[in-house]
């Protein structure tokens, strides 16, 4: 690992830190740039904003779900609920920020977060299905990515208030959900 990727990830990881102890709104660049011991200059040369902050935490859960081993022997629907949950649950220690980061996003005014928010959606999705090996073409793959997306939507919202351990309501729901629509679509 670089140097540059280290301090990366160790700003990261500090900025996790100070938000976990207030909120995502409240801690500070300059609260950071503190406690690292470093320049907004140095923070800014890793990350422009909080939310390129919050894009980075998404990615690391992307990386999470990406670097499971592939298992073909499995259906569909279990390929795709063990990689979304994966990445559900490496964002679970850090469920009130990821809370915070996505009202920020939401908030009126935040359109071009909102756009990003799209692609990320987008981004995310498309490593699903190709980390789970599923290889739809045609309408059955603009039908079985419009519902996925819609799954995986749903996920994330049971995720953000789910209190059962190991996120067993957001799974079932998953689980069901996945098994109805590998079911309802044969060309998937």
């Amino acid at each position: 690992m670089s140097t540059f990727s280290a301090e990366h990830d160790a700003i990261l990881d500090a900025a996790l830190h100070l938000a976990l102890h207030s909120s995502w709104e409240a801690f500070s660049l300059q609260e950071l740039a503190d406690a690292r011991e470093l320049s907004l200059a140095e923070i800014a040369r890793h990350f422009r904003s909080k939310d390129d902050m919050a894009e980075a935490l998404f990615d690391r859960a992307d990386a999470a779900m990406l670097g499971l081993p592939p298992d073909e022997d499995e259906a569909l629907a279990e390929r795709l609920l063990i990689r979304i949950m994966a990445w559900l649950d490496y964002l679970a220690p850090y469920k009130p920020l990821v809370r915070d980061m996505l009202a920020y996003k939401l908030e009126p005014g935040h359109f071009h977060l909102q756009a990003h928010g799209i692609t990320r959606i987008s981004r995310t999705v498309q490593w699903f299905i190709e980390a789970a090996r599923w290889r739809p073409t045609g309408l059955g793959r603009i039908l079985g990515e419009l519902t996925l997306t819609s799954i995986y939507l749903t996920a994330v919202a049971s995720f953000l208030v789910d209190g059962s351990d190991n996120l067993n309501t957001t799974r079932t729901l998953l689980r069901g959900l996945l098994e109805r629509a590998t079911r309802r679509c044969p060309r998937c």
